[in-house]
């Protein structure tokens, strides 16, 4: 499942980045941040919270 709101990628029915519970399991492609503070994807997508992402969500 991957969060409408900031396209973070969970299995749980709450999003643990956003705490949004608008949830879809439409989604492509995958981005994982690790280092959220130094990477320029992180930067690009506006991610400020590690994790994996959802690169499209529908």
């Amino acid at each position: 499942m991957a969060c409408r709101k900031c396209k973070f990628v969970t299995v749980g029915k709450v999003c643990p980045a956003c705490k949004s519970s608008d949830l879809t399991p439409d989604w492509q492609g995958v981005v994982l941040i690790v280092n959220p503070e130094g990477s320029r994807i992180a930067s690009t997508l506006g991610i400020s919270v590690k994790g994996k992402y959802a690169l499209k969500v529908t």
